[in-house]
C-alpha cells in the first residue's frame, strides 16, 4: 500500500543517498506537483526525515504490547474499541484519495523491511497494534493474523482496481503488512498466555507443611 509516491519510495529505500540529496528530491517542484498533500503526505515527510521513528515504534509495541494485552484480556469490548481506533491510520494511509501520478498500477516485488526502507518498516508497524488488540479481543490471534493478511491483500487489489484514488498496489507492502500482523499475533499470544498463567498469590504455598 502506497504511503508515499514512487519518487519518495525510490529515495527512501536507498539508505545510501545523503540526507541533502533526499531533501532536494522531496522538495523539488516535480515531487510537490505529484501530490505531496494532505495528512498522509505529512506523515510520509516525517518518516523520511526521521527514519528511526518506525523501528522505535516497533520496539515500543513489542515491549508494551503484551502488558497492555494482558490488561485487556478480561475487557474484550475495550480491546475491540482500541483495535478499531488502531485501524484508522490504515484507512487514512491506504484508501483516502490523493492527487498523485501513478507510474504503475501494481508493482511485484518481495523486498523485506529493514530500518533503511522507511516505507516498508512503516507498513510493518501499521498492522501490529490492530492485530494485537483484535487477537486479544477474540482470543484467536492466529485467525486474526490470517484475516489481516487477507485485508491487506484486499486493500492492494482495490488500489490496483481503482486508479482514481491515486494509489498503486505493491506486493512488498502486503508482505510488510503480513509481517506486522504476525508480530501482532505473536504479541497477542504472549498476552493470552500471561493471562492464563497462575499468579503468584494464586499458587498453593507449601511453607510450613509437615515433612
Amino acid at each position: 500500500m502506497r504511503i508515499q509516491n514512487r519518487m519518495t519510495a525510490a529515495v527512501t529505500r536507498d539508505a545510501r543517498l545523503p540526507a541533502a540529496a533526499t531533501e532536494r528530491l522531496l522538495t523539488s517542484p516535480h515531487a510537490q506537483g505529484a501530490g505531496f498533500r494532505g495528512a498522509d503526505s505529512l506523515i510520509s515527510t516525517i518518516l523520511v526525515e526521521h527514519p528511526w521513528l518506525s523501528p522505535t515504534a516497533l520496539i515500543v509495541l513489542v515491549v508494551a504490547g503484551p502488558v497492555l494485552g494482558r490488561l485487556l484480556v478480561s475487557r474484550p469490548r475495550a480491546a475491540w474499541l482500541l483495535s478499531g481506533v488502531a485501524l484508522l491510520p490504515v484507512a487514512l494511509l491506504t484508501l483516502t484519495p490523493v492527487d498523485r501520478e501513478l507510474f504503475a498500477r501494481c508493482t511485484v516485488q518481495w523486498a523485506l523491511p529493514t530500518p533503511g526502507r522507511v516505507e516498508l518498516m512503516a507498513n510493518v508497524v501499521l498492522f501490529v497494534a490492530p492485530v494485537l488488540l483484535a487477537g486479544v479481543a477474540t482470543r484467536r490471534p492466529f485467525a486474526i493474523l490470517l484475516a489481516a493478511s487477507v485485508l491487506s491483500a484486499g486493500i492492494e487489489a482495490l488500489q490496483a482496481a481503482v486508479p482514481a484514488i491515486g494509489r498503486s498496489c505493491d506486493t512488498g507492502d502486503w508482505l510488510s503488512n503480513t509481517i506486522g500482523a504476525a508480530i501482532g499475533a505473536a504479541l497477542a499470544a504472549v498476552a493470552l498466555w500471561a493471562a492464563r498463567r497462575p499468579q503468584r498469590h494464586d499458587r498453593p504455598s507449601w511453607r510450613g507443611a509437615a515433612p
